[in-house]
């Protein structure tokens, strides 16, 4: 398998980059972010995975090891293939799709291209034990009763989550639900 890439941006693609090594130019199909960075002549370093089919090569690279780790773990859901994998990564970083993933935030997966809402519930089910992340423990008090009262007016866990942090820090001693419930949606309005 062919972990990395390092060398010069030889040629930028819609789709990918060529990076030359050693008197080739290797074909890395990469996210649009990664090739809108590029600069011809550039050295970069890509983490790859190689697809072997029985009619190509074709050579992913992504930022990071970890998101070609996430890029790989995606290929065993029923139904991603590395192309879809691909795109999921393409669209979200690899904390957003952790965070998607472990609050079960199926609209969130569903902005995928290509990820419809059985999709997007089959990467709930099968990763979220193995995505790597922790998801806190349940809360208590006033904040387990605005987590409750967001998520019920519609909003994703992952926008919740960080209402919930910032109220947090931001206490003021109050447990009064319907003051707190109007400071979040207030935050929620600013995002």
């Amino acid at each position: 398998m062919i972990a990395s890439v390092y060398g010069p941006v030889l040629e930028t693609r819609i789709d990918g980059l060529v990076v030359g090594m050693g008197g080739l130019g290797i074909f890395v199909i990469c996210a649009p972010n990664v090739v809108a960075a590029a600069r011809i002549g550039e050295t970069v370093t890509l983490s790859t995975s190689l697809i072997v089919r029985e009619d190509s090569l074709t050579l992913f690279g992504f930022e990071s090891s970890e998101s070609r780790e996430l890029f790989e773990l995606i290929q065993g859901v029923n139904g991603f293939g590395p192309k879809l994998a691909f795109t999921v990564l393409a669209t979200m970083s690899p904390d957003d799709l952790r965070s998607a993933i472990a609050h079960e935030d199926v609209a969130r997966l569903k902005m995928t291209p290509g990820v419809g809402a059985k999709g997007a519930q089959r990467l709930v089910l099968e990763l979220k034990d193995r995505v790597g992340i922790v998801v806190p423990a349940r809360l208590t008090g006033w904040q387990n009763q605005v987590e409750q009262a967001l998520l019920g007016l519609g909003y994703s866990g992952r926008d919740v989550s960080a209402t919930l942090t910032t109220l947090a820090q931001d206490h003021q001693g109050t447990d009064d639900i319907q003051t707190l419930l109007k400071r979040a949606l207030a935050l929620l309005g600013k995002s």
